[in-house]
């Protein structure tokens, strides 16, 4: 496509007509236009209130064969003018057109541009793919340094980073920066990479951000903008090339459930039709998906309406292999597919040896593969992860099995995306997908000039009420929000270059600007909260302020009383079937019901707790559609329920017994329940029901409780001696106000935080930390020690450099230090009961976990918020056996025997390792020690042979 006739009008159009533009209110020295476009996209303009725009654009840097979307174009004229543009539109939407722009711009005025990405296997990727468009392009990661005097250069954003703090010759000669997946920036761990790049590069380059939707774009670009002092567009579409159709797939039952049209739209009727059908399953429902017969069903119908190929998501990798292995009886490929795929496997495979082609991993992947079945996780080899991306792209794969991680993939589309469940384990528990994860991964979906439709399935096996429905299909991107935090690598980096200083990269984040921009907002809000506190008008305020206090005072004497008697030893001898009792949580009161039976539950981390099932009057409710159950006052109109409640929420005992009916599912048996509990309420009233009495009744002898019935008489009698005349509009009154001055008082204290330095705490511990343990001077100047440790990123810059300053590593050999060095790489969840069988491994874990103590005890003195435990179980030790035995020379094949790790986690511990040695050489020479320099140099060796070290396939 020409552009040249957008150009020849670019300076009319730059000059944006009245009717289509809003000017908003200048904040400080900045301005910010929005135009918003009649195509599909939105464009937004933040820029310094003296900027000026160029007005004679250069000939076109680059011509396309085919026509370029609006936001395409749109984003390419902002580039034109030499302006940094962010670039948000779902997957597949076509971002990397503009990337491929700012590169032949960077060509054409023979400037240098850099691409970042989030992880290496991504810049393996797109360093083939811009190479076959460019040639002459650079790759750089930690691994592999290719081509590194290229004008294009594509790299992780942790190594352009590296090169900033060492003032690197080859960033002072960058002219554009492409930061792919900048939206990574909310992530916890490495989000704040990005903002520190973002801040030390100089102000003269210029950015391309691509991202998916965001609903924050604009802050984003307006922070580019005050923090780089230069105009930053925003060229945003919701636009989807391939619309997506989503569909219900209840396990154990049949058919496809279409919940969310092509338009949009979200279809009650047919989302009541998927959970009813649900509920019909009944016992066939328990064999649940995972059996593999729901996805059976599943690929079967995928196959016979050629909605292939299909991303099939889980999340975890047992269950990616288990689903494959489910289906492998199915052959989805055609002979001459079959035979392809053979051909392709076993010439990528040639590069392994003979003995390397044997691995299990590697035998056992092409029969499936052969079927047009592929897995796809971080556990496999990665020279098979890698082949089978590339056989997917080739359309040779039908059923990609695979982990989320794959939705960050390179331009990998599917026609179909299948989620084999609608809930995840985010670390801490089970909980529902997020809209954000959602629109990530259904994203797959969809192949632009291909499919007429994406198709989304979710398989679902338990009710999902309709509002956690439409927030997940029809969800929107979660915020980009910074992850922004301190580590000792970035305070001593930035203390030894010039012109810098932590204080300089903190007040210029994206998480100070966010807690700034904030503040007007804040402020109002808090004018508005004490005007609505002053108006309201409390007779005797100081009588009612004593009612409240003496009230809950009793109340919190009951709850001290119930934490006692709550003891399933106490309580439990005494709750009969048919026994009364009162439910009751500080945040909610479920009432009288009548206790039916108990059951012990195991809980994480060896802890159990007693629950009780107990029949309740509940308001009536449509179970179809899993609406909640609200406890109401049995002389009400309802229905009884039998529900299961934590026996910590049991609150009051009472001396009655009711006799139950032996069938509580009968409807005129329940009708006799609900008649005998009206006629006891009625004769002793809710509030004046007998309660067992601890010490008479239960024969409770405890000293706490004796104390805690005297002060609950004590508290009793003065609340009797007041004799309150209070009104229940009064009580209500004094509760709102105090929850308006509660509120106030929180948002004064976030107004007091939002108005000063953010982590100005966290910086205060972490340089005493550093100057205790001597790697600040007391005039904040980088001591030897802390010289060392700037070399350290790849782990735990200040255990690495107590370990090498304790001389450790002197006394070790070669295969012990990268055995050792292991425990400070591998990052993977472990087992807890794992034990070390190598005695001499066992005393140099213990010597680590020593100067854990050492280290953490510093922490501690120094007011660092830390769990010891936390802390020490960071160093795992779970690969210290396996790499001694690789290198003394044992095969892949051997340890992958002797060890229940995946292959891959395996490569990717002992290729962070190498990038750990080959920055300990540094280290090294920085401390002016010859002889460690050596052996490290001589643990690389070691370490680096065979298909851990295989070459990508992408180079």
């Amino acid at each position: 496509m020409d552009l040249f006739g957008v150009f020849e009008q670019g300076a009319q159009q730059t000059q944006f007509e009245e009717a289509d533009v809003e000017i908003i209110e200048p904040i400080e020295e900045f301005k910010i236009i929005k135009q918003r476009e009649d195509e599909g996209c939105v464009h937004e303009w933040y820029a310094p209130e003296d900027h000026v725009k160029l007005e004679n654009p250069k000939r076109m840097a680059k011509n396309y064969k085919f026509n370029l979307d609006p936001f395409q174009v749109q984003a390419v004229k902002c580039l034109e003018q030499y302006e940094s543009v962010l670039v948000a539109a779902h997957t597949s939407a076509g971002k990397t057109a503009v990337a491929e722009y700012a590169i032949a711009m960077a060509k054409r005025d023979k400037a240098r541009v850099v691409y970042t990405s989030p992880i290496k296997a991504l810049s393996n990727q797109k360093y083939r793919e811009l190479q076959s468009e460019f040639g002459d392009v650079g790759l750089i990661t930690g691994d592999v340094t290719l081509n590194q005097n290229a004008f294009c250069l594509v790299m992780t954003t942790e190594i352009l980073r590296s090169m900033l703090y060492r003032g690197s010759e080859i960033v002072r000669e960058v002219a554009w920066v492409i930061m792919d997946e900048v939206h990574y920036m909310r992530d916890r761990e490495r989000g704040v990479v990005w903002e520190e790049t973002i801040i030390l590069l100089s102000q003269k380059v210029r950015f391309v951000f691509l991202s998916a939707t965001i609903p924050n774009a604009g802050e984003f670009a307006e922070w580019i903008c005050r923090v780089k002092r230069q105009p930053c567009h925003v060229v945003y579409t919701d636009y989807r090339p391939t619309p997506l159709e989503h569909f219900l797939c209840p396990a154990g039952a049949d058919g496809l459930y279409l919940v969310v049209d092509k338009q949009g739209t979200f279809k009650e009727d047919k989302f009541k039709e998927a959970i009813s059908k649900l509920e019909d399953g009944g016992d066939k429902r328990k064999k649940k998906s995972t059996e593999g017969s729901d996805l059976f069903k599943l690929v079967q119908l995928i196959k016979a309406k050629d909605y292939a190929p299909a991303i099939i998501f889980s999340f975890s990798k047992k269950e990616v292999e288990g689903f494959a292995t489910a289906i492998a009886k199915q052959d989805l490929n055609s002979v001459q597919e079959a035979q392809r795929i053979e051909e392709i496997y076993k010439n990528a495979m040639n590069c392994l040896s003979e003995e390397d082609r044997q691995l299990p991993q590697i035998t056992h992947m092409l029969p499936l593969l052969k079927k047009g079945i592929g897995i796809h996780h971080g556990g496999l080899l990665p020279i098979v992860k890698e082949i089978i991306e590339i056989l997917f792209q080739e359309g040779l794969i039908k059923a990609l099995f695979s982990t989320e991680t794959f939705s960050m993939g390179v331009n990998m589309p599917s026609r179909t995306v299948v989620f084999t469940s609608v809930r995840k384990f985010d670390g801490q528990v089970f909980r529902w997908i997020q809209g954000g994860e959602y629109v990530q991964m259904s994203g797959r979906a969809g192949r632009r000039g291909i499919d007429d439709r994406g198709i989304c399935i979710l398989i679902f096996d338990e009710k999902m009420d309709q509002d956690v429905a439409k927030g997940m299909l029809k969800g929107n991107q979660d915020p980009l929000n910074s992850s922004f935090h301190l580590s000792y690598n970035m305070l001593l980096n930035a203390l030894r270059i010039e012109d810098t200083d932590p204080e300089y990269i903190i007040r210029r984040s994206f998480h100070q600007f966010q807690n700034e921009r904030q503040l007007p907002e804040m402020k109002q809000k808090y004018q508005e909260l004490k005007e609505r506190t002053d108006k309201i008008q409390l007779e005797n305020e100081d009588q009612v302020q004593h009612y409240v206090d003496l009230t809950q005072q009793i109340e919190n004497v009951n709850y001290e009383m119930r934490e006692i008697l709550n003891n399933p030893m106490i309580s439990l001898p005494f709750l009969a079937i048919g026994r009364i009792v009162r439910i009751k949580s500080r945040e909610m009161d479920w009432g009288w019901g009548i206790f039916l039976n108990f059951m012990k539950r195991k809980l994480p981390k060896n802890e159990s707790c007693v629950m009780l099932d107990v029949i309740f009057h509940v308001k009536q409710r449509r179970k179809q559609l899993n609406d909640p159950l609200v406890p109401i006052s049995w002389l009400e109109q309802g229905e009884i329920e039998v529900v299961p409640v934590n026996m910590d929420h049991l609150f009051d005992i009472s001396t009655i017994k009711v006799n139950l009916p032996r069938d509580l599912k009968n409807p005129e048996e329940k009708q006799k329940v609900k008649l005998t509990f009206q006629k006891i309420i009625k004769q002793f009233g809710e509030d004046g029901i007998p309660l067992m009495h601890p010490i008479k009744d239960m024969k409770i002898n405890d000293q706490q409780i004796d104390a805690l019935l005297e002060k609950k008489e004590k508290l009793q009698q003065a609340y009797q001696n007041a004799d309150f005349k209070i009104t229940n509009q009064q009580i209500l009154k004094f509760n709102e106000k105090e929850k308006l001055l509660t509120s106030q008082k929180i948002l004064r204290k976030q107004i007091e935080l939002s108005s000063k330095m953010v982590l100005s705490d966290d910086l205060k511990r972490m340089k005493r930390v550093l100057k205790r343990m001597q790697y600040l001077s007391k005039e904040d100047i980088v001591e030897l020690k802390g010289k060392v440790a700037c070399e350290i990123q790849a782990c735990d810059e200040i255990m690495l450099t107590e370990l090498l300053f304790s001389g450790l590593f002197q006394e070790l050999s070669a295969e012990e230090i990268c055995a050792v060095l292991t425990c400070l790489v591998h990052d993977e969840n472990a087992n807890d009961k794992f034990v070390i069988k190598n005695d001499k491994l066992n005393q140099l874990y213990g010597k680590i976990t020593d100067m854990g103590k050492k280290i953490f005890q510093v922490y501690q003195d120094s007011k660092i918020n830390i769990e010891e435990k936390e802390y020490l179980a960071s160093y795992k030790p779970q690969m210290m056996e396996i790499a001694l035995a690789w290198c003394q020379g044992q095969t892949f094949g051997q340890i992958c025997k002797s060890t229940d790790q995946f292959e891959g986690s395996i490569i990717r511990c002992f290729r962070r390792l190498d990038e750990l040695l080959k920055q300990l050489q540094e280290a090294a020479k920085v401390m002016g020690n010859r002889d460690l320099e050596t052996q490290f140099n001589e643990s690389s060796k070691k370490l680096k042979r065979g298909i851990v070290f295989a070459a990508s396939l992408y180079l």
